[in-house]
């Protein structure tokens, strides 16, 4: 959030006499579960007369506040909000495939090349280490422990810098 944000935020509550307790600040990503969210997990703990307020900038000035509450309109409008960022999740995940398809059509290839392995390895830059762990007689399984992968990622690296492709 911006500091105009919270100055507004800090605003509106002073205005109608509600304190923040705490700051929650988080990027939404479409495809995550609501009880996975920082938000997801404030919002189960929300009761009756709790203040949601949609946080976008661009729109502040066209938005009210948002109560929740049992009233059907408070009811309709989580319906309404949630239904229309499911369908904005499926839009974009339709224009995302469509595009793809478009440039396959086109000829692209899409993705890693078949057969291509990335130059870069999760232990590139340790051979000299690990080399002299190895001169030292320390497992496989102790210096993938140390580097935090796992044991074939060792023995995969070793066979690569040997037998460079």
């Amino acid at each position: 959030m911006t500091c105009s944000s919270n100055q507004n935020i800090e605003r509106f509550c002073s205005k109608n006499s509600i304190t923040i307790d705490q700051w929650i600040e988080e990027t939404i990503s479409g495809t995550k579960l609501p009880e996975k969210r920082l938000l997801g997990s404030l919002l189960a703990g929300a009761k009756t007369g709790d203040l949601i307020e949609p946080f976008d900038d661009k729109r502040r000035e066209n938005l009210d506040n948002y109560r929740l509450g049992d009233s059907i309109q408070a009811k309709i409008l989580a319906f309404a909000l949630g239904l229309s960022a499911e369908i904005e999740r499926d839009l974009i995940s339709q224009r995302t495939k469509e595009a793809l398809a478009r440039k396959r059509s086109e000829g692209f290839v899409l993705g890693r090349p078949t057969g291509r392995k990335s130059d870069r390895l999760k232990l590139s830059g340790h051979e000299e280490e690990i080399q002299s762990l190895l001169d030292e007689k320390v497992s496989i399984s102790a210096i993938a422990r140390r580097f935090g992968v796992c044991r074939k990622t060792v023995i995969s690296f070793l066979k690569n810098i040997k037998n460079p492709a």
